[in-house]
């Protein structure tokens, strides 16, 4: 596979996971402001853990088998936290996001600070992969 191609679609995954996060963002802003309430919220939030974790696995799939080895080590470590977040949420909560609980010990600014975190990693990462989709065009 030409590098042109796995650039071209890890632009793509990367637009994929900054979008999901922005939601997130805007989800867990609009519950701060209560334009949403928090069983609202949190299931919207909830549905969009999965997709984000196999986007990102499809993600590092790709840079594993390509053999862009320094691009796969630098997402791994988001991914493992990703699956251990989502595997440690505790019995008897609706997910990640529970409603009772969102609000106590300041949960929901923790989410925020988590989602912003991504945001900006993912950004980061479109401009790596838009930058290397250009420079693999220009080589060949």
């Amino acid at each position: 596979m030409s590098d042109a191609v796995v650039f071209a679609g890890m632009l793509t995954d990367s637009s994929a996971l900054l979008g999901i996060n922005i939601y997130a963002l805007i989800t867990l802003s609009d519950l701060e402001c209560d334009y949403l309430n928090a069983p609202t919220a949190c299931s919207k939030l909830n549905n969009v853990i999965l997709p984000e974790i196999a986007s990102h696995l499809i993600g590092v799939f790709i840079l594993f088998v390509t053999g862009h080895w320094i691009l796969f080590a630098l997402n791994v470590p988001v991914i493992l936290i990703l699956i251990h977040r989502f595997n440690s949420v505790q019995a008897g909560s609706i997910g990640l996001y529970d409603p009772a609980e969102i609000h106590n010990q300041r949960r929901l600014k923790k989410f925020m600070h988590e989602n912003l975190v991504k945001v900006a990693f993912h950004v980061v990462f479109f401009f790596i992969y838009l930058y290397s989709l250009i420079f693999s065009l220009l080589s060949q």
